[in-house]
């Protein structure tokens, strides 16, 4: 057993992140009514510090400042500090974040927050330095200079804290609109979005640069309706450039968090759950745009990766993978050529080629795998060096790439945040489903099971959905990420099984969400619930983070959930949150992408396919197949068992499917758009042939 010098309040905690923090020698408490209760008995600042597992400058305060005895003593003596996992606690971390972006112009993590006992912010920043340094106030420097005005110059202080309490309070008010909802809107952002492109490497912005899933997704749709090519090429240009950097974990599948320069090469190494359920999601989009199999391979590894890493034996997925390992960012994933002609011996020439691994290394001397022409010219190539057939070539590259990862899988491995977070699990459930639709692979349609199952078996012990979980433990009332993205993840597990219970589970929860978020003064939805404990703002974010946002989430699923159940309160829930969100769109339109995303679903009459035949049937299986792998976004399926058991009740939930019928026992199709429906038809491809135009 580890004999530790110093052990504080985080022991008890759940959350890897504030466990890492448990034998600093600071008296780190979690955020939690004792904590805050001393803060006011003893009138002492709160230094609120908040963070996540897979943070490298976080692990980077924590050794400098966090395990320095003298530091720490520093802020034991004038503070009461709490240390937020920001996973865990999004809610904190949406109204500090914001406080620090108006203090300083710029956010991130570690996120340092001094606040009065009554939790109002009146300084912070990011990461501090151990020491002054280049203009820059270190830690210890920083901490007496806030003990020493809270002490005798308050006043300041308070004046400080009331002016940012009461900005935030309008930044939590969304404003509204009675101007009709319209496409200007999505060519407000197309067009910015124009102005913003790379075209030497792709994507909206310099270094770093981040993967923008809902834009490019928004990038496709925007194409569609115009028939613009431009579009569709800045979109899977941007797609092509990510998956050939080593943002893209070319050994091992799936993404990193960002990349650290303008060319997609050097990332930042932790990876996130949350990233590569989206950007699965919007290369399996490309891939039904374009049929490039290219795309098709990025998801499927992408994915697999999951299934392989990311998964609990219970179901749930976990959070994230740290960047560092044995102290060093990135040592996990990059190679050496020595080590890989020791792995792979003869073969070796062949991989380092394809990957760009050499002697000098592409970066500090060893190097990240990634292709510096397109693929398939890279296995032209080596096929017409070795006078090999290019299947052979690639085949031989597929099974060193599998052996370098087996490999890989020896060495010391990053950290693991394994606990589960309800809304990312939705997000990924949604992925997977994807996943199994487009390609076909039942191995993503059973995980998409397992962990659907996990959410309602685990996460929902007292009829309220909570947030997080680990070993055993269910806790913290769940967000309106969480409702939202497992609403649309319940859709989706519909979508792939037609097993009514799903849509069941859908509209119980977003029934509950809007019992619970619904803000009708504001006409929006609350980032917390109204039984959350009183915080100091109530925050109705519109604009996509990391992720996207609640609302616009919310906005798109129950649209979607009004289609298939024929409910007009989702509906009407959905437009009010778009006229509400409509000037903050029509200021910064690019921030918005999910929120277009959900414009754009209202503004183009959902097409809606019924099925009716045995979903076991051969037939019905080849058709769904052919349905599913097309580009059609707008489009809602359902399919209707007439032999099953409870037929008729089924038929009473999904209005889409009340009255359908067989044409003599044969698989039957019903299209339905703009208020109308077509005469059944037997004839796929005459259903096929309707939806191109999407």
């Amino acid at each position: 057993m580890i004999e530790h010098r110093h052990t504080n309040r985080l022991a008890d905690e759940t959350s890897p992140y504030l466990l890492q923090h448990a034998h600093n020698p600071v008296d780190w408490c979690p955020w939690g009514p004792e904590a805050l209760e001393r803060a006011r008995a003893e009138d002492r600042p709160i230094l609120l510090s908040i963070g996540y597992a897979a943070c490298h400058w976080c692990h980077v305060m924590e050794r400098e400042s966090f395990e320095n005895e003298e530091t720490a003593a520093l802020m034991n003596r004038h503070f009461v500090c709490i240390k937020v996992d920001r996973e865990e606690r999004p809610d904190l971390d949406n109204i500090y974040m914001t406080a620090v972006q108006m203090m300083t112009q710029h956010g991130g993590w570690p996120l340092t927050v001094f606040l009065t006992p009554d939790l109002r912010p009146f300084f912070g920043g990011t990461y501090f330095p151990p020491a002054d340094r280049m203009g820059m106030s270190g830690f210890p420097t920083v901490l007496s200079a806030v003990a020493d005005a809270y002490a005798n110059r308050r006043d300041q202080i308070e004046n400080v804290a009331n002016d940012l309490t009461q900005h935030l309070g309008q930044q939590a008010t969304a404003g509204g609109s009675t101007r009709i909802l319209d496409a200007d809107l999505i060519e407000d952002a197309v067009d910015e979005l124009r102005r913003r492109f790379d075209p030497a490497h792709g994507g909206f912005s310099p270094a770093p640069k981040f993967p923008h899933s809902t834009t490019i997704s928004l990038l496709f749709r925007a194409a569609s309706a115009r028939n613009d090519d431009e579009l569709l090429s800045m979109a899977t240009f941007t797609l092509d450039k990510m998956a050939a950097g080593g943002m893209y974990d070319h050994i091992g599948g799936g993404f990193h968090r960002y990349s650290t320069d303008a060319e997609w090469l050097v990332p930042h190494f932790e990876k996130m759950l949350y990233d590569n359920a989206l950007l699965a999601g919007t290369y399996l989009e490309a891939y039904q745009k374009t049929g490039d199999d290219e795309y098709a391979r990025v998801a499927g590894q992408t994915l697999d990766w999951v299934l392989r890493e990311m998964q609990g034996p219970d179901g749930g997925y976990y959070s994230t993978l740290d960047a560092d390992s044995e102290g060093e960012e990135g040592k996990f994933y990059v190679w050496s050529r020595r080590e890989v002609d020791e792995q792979l011996g003869e073969s070796a020439a062949e991989l380092c080629a394809f990957y760009d691994i050499t002697a000098a290394g592409n970066w500090e001397g060893k190097n990240i795998a990634n292709f510096r022409r397109p693929r398939r010219e890279l296995l032209a190539e080596i096929a017409a060096q070795t006078g090999d057939p290019i299947e052979e070539v690639e085949e031989s590259l597929e099974r060193s790439r599998c052996f370098l990862l087996e490999a890989r899988g020896q060495r010391p491995r990053p950290g693991l945040d394994d606990k589960v977070l309800t809304d990312w699990n939705g997000l990924m459930i949604a992925a997977m489903c994807a996943g199994y639709r487009v390609l076909g692979d039942d191995r993503y349609m059973a995980s998409a099971q397992r962990a659907g199952n996990f959410i309602l078996n685990a996460m929902i012990p007292d009829d309220r959905l909570l947030h997080t979980y680990r070993e055993g433990r269910s806790r913290l009332l769940a967000y309106l990420d969480d409702y939202a993205n497992m609403v649309g993840a319940l859709q989706e597990l519909y979508a792939c099984t037609f097993d009514v219970r799903w849509l069941r589970q859908a509209r119980g929860m977003a029934d509950q969400m809007l019992e619970l978020f619904w803000n009708e003064a504001e006409a929006s939805f609350s980032f917390t619930g109204s039984d959350h404990e009183e915080l100091i703002a109530h925050m109705r974010p519109g604009h996509d983070g990391a992720t996207p946002s609640g609302n616009a989430v919310a906005t798109t699923v129950l649209q979607r959930l009004a289609t298939l159940t024929g409910k007009s309160v989702y509906a009407e829930r959905a437009v009010a949150t778009l006229r509400t969100f409509q000037p903050q769109i029509g200021r910064s339109p690019s921030a918005f992408a999910q929120m277009l995303l959900a414009l754009d679903y209202y503004l183009r009459e959902p097409r809606e396919i019924a099925l009716v035949g045995k979903l076991d049937d051969t037939s019905t299986k080849q058709a769904l197949g052919d349905l599913w792998r097309r580009y059609t976004p707008h489009e809602v399926i359902a399919l209707f068992d007439p032999s099953a058991s409870d037929a008729a009740k089924i038929e009473n939930e999904v209005p889409l499917l009340r009255g359908k019928t067989q044409i003599n026992g044969a698989l039957t199709f019903y299209v339905c758009q703009d208020y109308a429906c077509q005469a059944p038809t037997t004839d796929l491809e005459e259903v096929l042939a309707a939806g191109r135009t999407d």
